[in-house]
């Protein structure tokens, strides 16, 4: 197998990745969320401010992910 192939494989094992981690950031914000919620009775104010980090943290995720394909990018050539 050549290095392009290779290269190729490897770059959408990444971006397959992307929307599975967006995904379980929000989810698991939003849960935990709901959960305490649950335990403290303050409805709705917990499940957004968890639901917001959960959003804060899929595109910190993201932007990590950018950054590393760049860099492994740059590095190939």
């Amino acid at each position: 197998m050549d290095n392009d192939t290779k290269k190729t494989i490897k770059n959408l094992g990444n971006l397959s990745t992307v929307g599975m981690t967006m995904a379980f950031c929000i989810i698991l914000g939003a849960l935990l969320g709901h959960y305490l919620d649950n335990k403290f009775n303050t409805d709705p104010w917990l499940l957004l401010v968890f639901l917001g980090f959960g959003i804060i943290a899929a595109y910190r995720n993201l932007i990590i992910m950018v950054r590393r394909a760049r860099d492994d990018d740059q590095k190939s050539e």
